[in-house]
């Protein structure tokens, strides 16, 4: 009877060890359409890089940490969507926040609500600039508010005199070496505030590795 019940257990804890095995996620696993925005069962964000001038793709593990609660997250094609971005978007930058396109559907309550593993990784992004997301949202808010009501966005004041350094591809190929450029929102559709850029982030490269800025 005891070795019946010691063969069960480990016969248990071997249909969990396997399953286990099985269920892992490992960023050098996934293919193209599922490598961007996923996390590996360790807890750390995927990257998808472009192998020379062809179609070749791999996905390769970063240094940067998820948030709590995502590790082993292949994101999904409503959030992808819901978020205004693209299954094929290569590495992780800074760069998209300037687009007031993408900024309203990331701040959108489809995207930020729904979608908590998009969210956090933008949201940590902003914090790698010195921008507070929410408050860049809220601005975002009101100079769509102008324009619709037919007032000029350019009238509005900025919420706050933060200091940028957008443009930089944060983690991927040539970000350690990628130059920091000083430029305001990008205005695809209307004019919008720019502010002022002089304060001047960490480094980083396609290992996570950072300086000057604590990013969990």
């Amino acid at each position: 009877m005891a070795a019946s019940k010691a063969f069960f257990s480990l016969l248990l804890a071997f249909s969990l060890f396997v399953s286990g095995v099985l269920g892992a996620i490992r960023c050098e696993q996934l293919g193209p359409d599922t490598c961007a925005f996923a996390v590996s069962t360790d807890g750390y964000r995927c990257v998808l890089e472009k192998q020379g001038q062809g179609e070749d793709y791999s996905c390769i593990t970063s240094g940067v940490e998820a948030g709590i609660g995502v590790a082993g997250w292949v994101e999904s094609d409503e959030c992808v969507a819901a978020c205004g971005l693209d299954r094929r978007t290569l590495g992780i930058s800074s760069d998209t926040l300037r687009n007031v396109r993408f900024l309203h559907s990331l701040c959108s309550p489809q995207c930020s609500k729904k979608c908590r593993n998009i969210h956090d990784l933008y949201f940590n992004v902003a914090a790698g600039e010195g921008i507070f997301l929410p408050q860049l949202c809220q601005a975002n808010v009101r100079r769509r508010q102008m324009v619709e009501t037919g007032g000029s966005s350019d009238s509005a004041p900025a919420p706050t005199s933060w200091t940028m350094n957008f443009g930089r591809k944060l983690i991927g190929d040539d970000a350690a070496s990628a130059p920091s450029s000083t430029i305001g929102i990008d205005n695809d559709d209307d004019a919008a505030w720019a502010p002022v850029a002089s304060t001047t982030m960490g480094t980083y490269n396609v290992d996570g590795a950072k300086e000057g800025l604590s990013w969990h």
